[in-house]
């Protein structure tokens, strides 16, 4: 919920505050190979900020770096360097102790929700479980809350014993959603919630993702490699391509005019029903892509680029803002 002072700003400048904001975030991973230690360079250098209310979506193909990024927005795997403020405050230099308890208002939603759920552990007693771990009320109270949460994200109190193996896969992320409820976080960060499930339950739980946002007045940052799911539930878009972004804007402007040849080539991919009212050219990407040990100089997309000019394999372009307000790393983007 708004605070009088957030209100206030929404009113005057017709923003809401930044909650959350990454500012140079890089995460490398050390690794042995034939040639000595090297490092992969998951997340190479990403700022955003994400405003109170708002989702964020992050799309790209997969192996770019979205789901270590976010990651890193939560600390579940601390950053090799930049910084991660969460509603003023570095969260990566707080101690352990200081961001167990400031983890209250951040949760995460994860893609495998069979993998992040206690095979022997009842519905119920998985919701329960942050309440009590972080002594949330009495015993009777965290039961009833947890029945409640339960009630929220579509089930009966027939549900509240059953194992996750009883679960579909709908079903599962759905309570992985009341788990991560039960904190009451202000920010939620989704990590490709559907992309595992059929196309019928995907629209469930993007509904249900909307309309607890809706009532709790949640911030989300909504993670996905589909441009059209995506889309559908984000006020703006950022496109990640090996480990940077390259383009970040408004999402049905980016959804309707990409600037970045990769957005382009994502936006291709998305079939087309209506075929008489829309004729999209697909976009066959070619080249290798550059291995995320040893990057390329310049663009790391030249290599697989239709638009690629010598200027692109020895300079790497800068995300920078245009004259339409889109942040595009582009020397020449798309018209």
């Amino acid at each position: 919920m708004t605070s009088p002072t957030q209100d206030a700003l929404i009113a005057n400048t017709g923003q809401a505050p930044v909650l959350l904001e990454a500012r140079n975030v890089v995460k490398h991973f050390p690794i042995r190979t034939p040639e000595g230690k090297q490092q992969v360079q998951a997340v190479d250098g990403v700022s955003l900020k994400v405003r109170a209310g708002e989702t964020l979506g992050l799309v790209g193909e997969s192996g770019c770096g979205k789901s270590t990024f976010g990651r890193c927005l939560v600390r579940l795997i601390d950053v090799t360097s930049g910084q991660v403020i969460y509603d003023g405050e570095d969260i990566t230099a707080m101690s352990r102790k200081a961001l167990r308890k400031r983890r209250m208002d951040f949760q995460m939603v994860f893609q495998d929700p069979y993998a992040s759920l206690n095979p022997r552990r009842r519905a119920a007693a998985t919701v329960e479980e942050p309440m009590r771990t972080h002594e949330l009320g009495t015993d009777a109270e965290i039961k009833q809350k947890a029945l409640e949460l339960l009630r929220v994200v579509g089930f009966d109190e027939s549900f509240a014993n059953r194992y996750p193996h009883e679960f579909s896969g709908g079903q599962r992320q759905r309570l992985g959603i009341a788990r991560a409820l039960a904190l009451q976080p202000r920010l939620l960060i989704a990590d490709e919630p559907v992309s595992a499930l059929d196309v019928s339950i995907q629209a469930q739980v993007l509904n249900l993702l909307a309309d607890l946002q809706d009532d709790n007045k949640l911030t989300y940052v909504f993670i996905a490699h589909d441009l059209a799911v995506v889309h559908h539930i984000s006020d703006r878009i950022g496109v990640m391509y090996l480990g940077e972004l390259v383009e970040l804007g408004e999402s049905t402007a980016l959804y309707n005019n990409p600037r970045h040849p990769y957005t382009e080539a994502l936006l291709s991919a998305i079939p087309v029903i209506d075929t008489e009212s829309e004729v999209r050219e697909r976009i066959v990407l070619t080249g290798d892509l550059p291995s995320p040990i040893n990057k390329p100089p310049g663009c790391a997309f030249a290599a697989r680029c239709r638009y690629v000019q010598d200027i692109c394999i020895k300079e790497k372009p800068l995300l920078q803002m245009q004259s339409d307000g889109r942040e595009v790393a582009c020397h020449f983007p798309v018209a």
